[in-house]
């Protein structure tokens, strides 16, 4: 696909998405900057926006082949890629399979308490509001979703969740918890869209239970690329 940036319309956390010749495609460019904790703390993680482009990309098409559609058109070079231009749906959506992070801080439980079955929960995407937990009848009351979108979307939130379990049992790893986008193309179908990487995912060495993702970052850990690299040898072998 030969396309190419022309204007520069978004720059997020971790990303920059540019315009180009055809108004359904835009160019998604991933960074190496990290952050925590609302943007309280910022650093850079070396050569996370190239693992976190192709591991992306890697698992989108898989996706694909099982049912989920995305928004991944093609991988443009390391670090970019064409992808259908979308509406983001203002929710963020995190399933949990294991008790971590500010689930167990919010009910006070300890980490790594195993849920019988996967957990949803919806956050509404909003950072002046620091992101506040919503549920689905806070979400159709203030539009952001009609009750048809956020079934589909819990639908394609639990298949994707089947999906990278079973993936990444494989490889020893365990899906602690994970957060996902969709968003809604020019005809107004539902898509996967935004990232799954060690950003926006906890990884834990099956056996061991090490972290390999983004927490080595929040919580001072040490070898934060070193872990980033680790899930992209095991999944990809890169």
């Amino acid at each position: 696909m030969n396309v190419k940036k022309i204007e520069q319309l978004y720059e997020g956390k971790a990303k920059k998405v540019f315009s180009t010749e055809d108004p359904e495609v835009v160019i998604v460019d991933y960074k190496d900057d990290a952050t925590a904790f609302d943007g309280m703390k910022k650093g850079t993680i070396l050569g996370k926006g190239a693992i976190n482009n192709q591991m992306t990309n890697f698992l989108m098409q898989q996706l694909e082949k099982a049912g989920v559609p995305t928004h991944f058109v093609e991988e443009l070079s390391e670090r970019e890629t064409a992808v259908k231009r979308v509406t983001i749906v203002p929710l963020e959506v995190i399933i949990r399979n294991v008790s971590a992070g500010s689930f167990a801080k919010r009910y006070g439980v300890k980490e790594g308490i195993v849920f019988d079955e996967p957990t949803i929960e919806f956050s509404y995407k909003d950072d002046d509001l620091h992101d506040p937990l919503i549920n689905d009848y806070h979400a159709v009351a203030l539009h952001l979703a009609t009750w048809e979108e956020i079934e589909v979307i819990k639908k394609y939130a639990f298949q994707v969740n089947d999906f990278l379990k079973k993936t990444l049992l494989e490889c020893g790893v365990t899906l602690v918890d994970f957060k996902l986008e969709f968003g809604k193309t020019s005809d107004g179908t539902i898509v996967l869209a935004d990232e799954i990487s060690p950003d926006t995912c906890r990884f834990w060495d099956a056996k061991t239970g090490e972290k390999l993702d983004k927490d080595r970052f929040r919580r001072d850990l040490g070898n934060v690329e070193g872990a980033y690299q680790e899930m992209a040898r095991r999944l990809m072998g890169k």
